[in-house]
């Protein structure tokens, strides 16, 4: 599939010029269609066929071989969450949290990685620490000195805020050695570039579909290496998530499945297994390739107001505007989407496969 089949497939393009996938891609019609048969599939043929549950089984089954094929980890490895968010949530609630007990984020983390670490300050009295991240750059002798003796690193692979990589193996290293946890955010990372969560090497990394993966909302996933997985103790628990639900005392899964606790809807992973197909499908040295081509576009013309790294990181390019609130509602205004960080006071704009020179010359000239 080209960048320009895709496009031709995504109808909500015909309505304007979307560049704020980083908040969440716009589906093309192959993998709404591939949802509403899975729908009808579901509710038409399942119950007198395989059976509701029976088909939800495998559906589910089929959904986590296909995610975890695409990341770089066993099936098992893998819970299908609703978000990011909610992956994360899930790892804060099974650890068994102490006063005193120590976390470390960056400075540039999504309210998803900031929020579970205030509310377990205040109802628990954890510490939290803040490591400087700001364009990508982690000061190494700060990190290592910020997780001596925490228990959970938490960082993105991909600063939402500006778009700059983070050096995943490396942050973890030096966490697990000083005895700590290590969470990654890698949802702005998966459907913009391969990743491959089992070199990376950390304990658990929570991400989404419904970003550059073009998949429906409510289509997470949270990868838990097993070892990690054993020691938690999920805040809820369902039928899902336990070896045998009719046996007296329960006992979890061994793996990440023990975070999955009831029935749950097919239909969005079938989007979302759709939507990694349709990534596989162009290819991401297509992806890379048109996504540096147009971000190089982009930031010549946003000259000296260019925020994020004048080399290429990702599709995610932040820039300084006097009111970035109402810079970004004139542009929508204008038929062009983006968005402002208020974190950072900037605008940010999200460049994906399907985007168009004539998209990045709209925006500078609308600016």
């Amino acid at each position: 599939m080209t960048p320009e089949e895709l496009r031709a497939d995504m109808p909500a393009l015909d309505e304007g010029i979307y560049l704020n996938t980083g908040a969440g891609g716009p589906s093309p019609r192959r993998v709404v269609e591939a949802t509403q048969d899975a729908l009808e599939y579901h509710e038409y043929e399942a119950p007198t066929g395989a059976g509701t549950y029976g088909a939800l089984f495998e559906a589910l089954d089929e959904t986590r071989a296909v995610v975890a094929g695409h990341v770089g980890a066993a099936p098992e490895s893998i819970a299908l969450t609703q978000s990011t968010t909610d992956g994360i949530g899930r790892i804060a609630a099974a650890m068994d949290w102490q006063p005193g007990d120590v976390v470390v984020r960056t400075d540039q983390e999504h309210s998803a990685g900031i929020l579970p670490w205030e509310r377990l300050q205040n109802a628990v009295g954890i510490e939290v620490r803040v490591v400087d991240a700001a364009g990508g750059q982690v000061d190494r002798d700060e990190w290592r000195e910020a997780v001596d003796g925490a228990k959970l690193a938490v960082f993105s692979s991909l600063c939402w805020t500006d778009g700059c990589r983070l050096p995943v193996a490396e942050l973890t290293d030096i966490a697990q050695d000083a005895g700590a946890r290590v969470l990654v955010d890698a949802v702005q990372s998966v459907g913009q570039a391969p990743v491959d969560f089992a070199a990376w090497g950390a304990d658990a990394v929570a991400a989404a579909g419904h970003k550059w993966l073009l998949a429906p909302t409510g289509t997470g996933f949270l990868y838990v290496a097993d070892e990690f997985a054993r020691s938690l103790e999920p805040a809820q628990v369902g039928y899902m998530g336990v070896e045998d639900p009719e046996a007296h005392p329960s006992e979890l899964k061994p793996d990440a499945r023990r975070f999955e606790t009831g029935s749950v809807s097919p239909v969005p992973y079938a989007g979302l297994r759709e939507g990694i197909a349709t990534i596989e499908d162009v290819g991401y040295d297509t992806v890379a390739d048109r996504v540096e081509r147009l971000t190089d576009r982009l930031k010549d013309g946003l000259g000296d107001r260019l925020v994020s790294a004048e080399e290429y990181e990702s599709g995610l390019v932040s820039f300084e505007a006097d009111d970035p609130i109402e810079t970004a509602a004139r542009l929508d205004d204008e038929g062009i989407r983006v968005r402002d960080i208020p974190p950072t006071g900037t605008v940010r704009v999200s460049v994906h496969v399907f985007n168009s020179a004539d998209d990045i010359d709209a925006l500078i000239d609308a600016l």
